[in-house]
């Protein structure tokens, strides 16, 4: 299969304390030679200074003076490189169980997920966590590095043990592509380079895979979602009759001529007129950012949604949602939130909590009803007027939704319309 040298790979990080994900960041970008020499230097020379013998690779990625100090990682740290055969974007994420709301926010864009384990330790609970989430995020492929593999002495019984172990927890899950490799990040066995300390295991590197991986486009291109954002009517010479509305194109194709609704009003109307960042176009794919001039002049406003007539998503107050709860305080019985759902924010109450999952058997608990801090549950949302929503299986964009708290403007919750 041809791989597309332009095509963006964006992948997640993610396992628990000290499994070595910056440290596997940072080999993978040193051995990779994406590094300039003068980043290098600096690196080596704050290396020394903390009494490293060698290169402390994780420092490439942990660059706030509070992960250094601490020696972890305590937000999502991006960071960017390029190979002859793909361009990439790395989200690294803490593996502290209190910011599990972190690793949310690194994967909400993910192609693909790498999911890390202690080789000494195997499968526990954030390891179970981390895969559930990226199961619920719809994530395609998920890279399973079995690392450390330098400290049980690069022994295949032990790779082989982890894996079934891992392989029977996530055959419930929605992802399905999983893959194993064993490394060891700290000596580079298997993240760039093929392993002559594990002559048994006969796959790719990380690398390789990472370079390889089919990735398909994860943006809805049939249901066309244009939410507004602005209101464009400039008063000037010229313009005094104009008026267009802009945005992003969530989802789908739209073409001069299209018949169109405004939701939720239901009023209709015909393209005349779309302009993007380089003129006037007779359409737009998304995720293109443009504005719309209907044949009509309609009411409409920040937060309404102009769809094809022929293809409408449903207008609701009342959703259900798969939710992750993020907030270091619990839920407020019925407290009322602001939502935000593509450029819509309306004020939203949680009737109810339907159940929790159970994170180590993902069963469901029904009878706990509390939300706390990474809690994943479904509920039921009801908000003060309609979203235009779409399920968050067929399009992420218009299924993805988060939880504001009024009090402390703190995002709470982001959930996942079902």
């Amino acid at each position: 299969m041809k791989i597309d040298n332009n095509q963006l790979l964006r992948f997640t990080t993610a396992g628990s304390v000290d499994d070595g994900k910056s440290t596997l960041i940072g080999r993978l970008l040193y051995d990779s030679k994406s590094i300039f020499e003068d980043q290098i230097e600096a690196i080596a020379n704050t290396s020394k200074k903390k009494g490293f013998d060698g290169i402390d690779l994780a420092l490439f990625t942990d660059g706030l003076r509070d992960e250094r100090e601490q020696g972890i990682t305590i937000d999502v740290a991006y960071r960017y490189f390029t190979t002859p055969k793909r361009k990439f974007i790395i989200a690294d994420t803490p593996g502290h169980i209190q910011y599990t709301r972190n690793m949310v926010t690194g994967a909400s864009t993910a192609n693909v997920a790498i999911i890390l384990i202690d080789a000494r330790h195997g499968v526990i609970e954030q390891t179970k966590r981390h895969a559930f989430i990226a199961s619920l995020l719809h994530i395609p492929h998920v890279i399973v590095c079995i690392n450390k593999m330098d400290l049980v002495g690069y022994k295949e019984e032990n790779f082989n043990k982890i894996t079934k172990e891992f392989e029977e927890f996530s055959s419930k899950m929605l992802t399905k592509d999983f893959r194993f490799i064993p490394i060891s990040a700290l000596h580079g066995d298997n993240v760039v380079n093929r392993s002559e300390n594990m002559p048994w295991y006969l796959g790719a590197p990380l690398l390789h895979t990472l370079e390889t991986l089919h990735i398909s486009s994860d943006i809805n291109k049939v249901d066309a979602r244009f939410p507004v954002q602005t209101v464009l009517r400039p008063q000037r010479e010229g313009f005094y009759d104009y008026r267009a509305y802009a945005g992003r194109l969530a989802s789908g194709i739209l073409r001069i001529g299209d018949k169109v609704t405004i939701m939720p009003s239901g009023f209709t109307s015909t393209i005349k007129g779309i302009e993007g960042p380089s003129g006037k176009l007779e359409e737009a794919i998304a995720p293109l950012s443009i504005s719309i001039e209907l044949t009509d002049d309609i009411d409409v406003s920040r937060g309404d949604m102009i769809v094809r007539s022929n293809n409408m998503p449903e207008a609701a107050q009342d959703i259900e949602v798969m939710l992750c709860w993020l907030g270091d305080a619990d839920a407020r019985p019925r407290a009322k939130y602001t939502i935000m759902h593509t450029s819509n924010e309306q004020k939203a109450m949680i009737k109810e909590v339907v159940y929790k999952i159970d994170i180590n058997t993902l069963g469901r608990k029904s009878d706990e009803k509390e939300l706390q801090m990474n809690d994943i549950c479904k509920v039921k949302i009801r908000t003060t007027k309609p979203l235009m929503i779409d399920s968050y299986r067929e399009n992420r964009n218009t299924g993805s939704i988060i939880l504001i708290d009024d009090s402390t403007n703190e995002t709470v919750a982001a959930g996942m319309i079902v």
